[in-house]
């Protein structure tokens, strides 16, 4: 059987998501979701950085454009939020232009729009 790459850590993320989804539901905007993860992520103690600038290089040069990540914990793991009615493919395609920017390999794209916590774990 295949390990997942960094299941003990996307799983303690997916469990803060829960427990903000938990406490205040769907139908806020994602910002609200954003800065309750923050306060969640923080009191267990986890190492993250919200809205990491990405920067992207074409052919050794530093592009102007830069990507925003609403997360990136534990150094390895790129967490994009929404709060959506559903997630569709272009979401997905966001996550994974964020890790091929970045070379980092799981991301979690986690929505709180619907009446249940949805998300995906994407590797690249």
């Amino acid at each position: 059987m295949k390990t997942f790459l960094f299941k003990e850590e996307t799983y303690a993320i997916i469990g803060a998501c829960f427990e903000v989804h938990k406490h205040l539901g769907n139908g806020y905007l994602e910002a609200v979701y954003s800065e309750a993860l923050s306060i969640e992520l923080r009191a267990k103690g986890f190492p993250f950085e919200k809205e990491k600038e990405l920067r992207i290089v074409y052919k050794d040069m530093l592009l102007e454009k830069k990507y925003i990540a609403d997360f990136v914990c534990f150094s390895t793991i790129i967490v994009e939020l929404k709060a959506l009615t559903a997630l569709t493919s272009q979401h997905e395609s966001q996550l994974l232009n964020y890790l091929k920017t970045t070379g980092l390999k799981v991301g979690l794209l986690i929505n709180f729009g619907e009446p249940s916590l949805n998300y995906k774990r994407l590797v690249l």
